[in-house]
């Protein structure tokens, strides 16, 4: 299959003819694995990634260095902080890294202005805007409103939306690196949240019950 089938079976239902013809000029195909990393801070924007499968999970970085969880991209979806950037002609101010293997386009980013003139790419950034928006302020609720149990349950959630999979292959150890907390403590809570019904702990791997 090539870009044009591809960037027709995947986005006709977001974009009209048009626009479609001229992502399939331009837009270059991309996979990238489990862990790998799309973006890191301080990178040069040179593209906008649009997500065909898969998906990516999106950090930022504090002033000590300790990284926290924005939001997932999935199909379908592009990055706001990326959008963001690219329209300041900034460098990166987040890290992407690969939930699961993935497939993607890539944009280059001066056509995030010069496509403003179709009502259906407006629509697309403009949405891109207000739903990572939304998913910034949950993150932020979460670390200021939730205890560890809530935050931990949140996040295994967020977790299978971005998987379509209830069945998480996960570690206690990458859990408390990616909620920025320690391993014990995310242990004890992963207990109480099965005691309680929420989830089912296996070896390596969390099924999500309460969903």
């Amino acid at each position: 299959m090539d870009t044009k089938e591809i960037i027709t079976d995947n986005f006709s239902f977001l974009f009209e003819k048009s626009l479609l013809d001229e992502l399939s000029e331009i837009a270059k195909f991309k996979k990238v694995e489990k862990d790998e990393y799309l973006m890191d801070i301080g990178q040069e924007m040179v593209f906008i990634p649009l997500i065909i499968s898969g998906s990516i999970k999106i950090f930022r970085t504090d002033d000590d260095g300790d990284d926290y969880i924005l939001y997932f991209i999935e199909g379908g979806d592009t990055c706001a902080m990326t959008l963001n950037c690219c329209m300041k002609g900034a460098k990166s101010e987040i890290k992407a890294v690969a939930e699961s293997d993935t497939e993607l386009i890539l944009i280059p980013i001066n056509k995030l202005e010069d496509w403003l003139h179709y009502k259906s790419w407006r629509a697309f950034v403009f949405g891109s805007y207000n739903n990572k928006f939304t998913e910034m302020l949950e993150a932020i609720d979460s670390l200021a409103f939730m205890n560890m149990n809530e935050r931990i349950l949140k996040y295994l959630k967020d977790k299978v939306v971005a998987n379509k999979d209830i069945a998480l292959s996960i570690t206690h150890n990458i859990i408390s690196m990616e909620l920025n907390t320690s391993r014990v403590v995310v242990s004890r809570v992963l207990k109480k949240l099965e005691m309680d019904g929420d989830i089912k702990l296996l070896r390596k791997q969390i099924i999500v019950l309460n969903f």
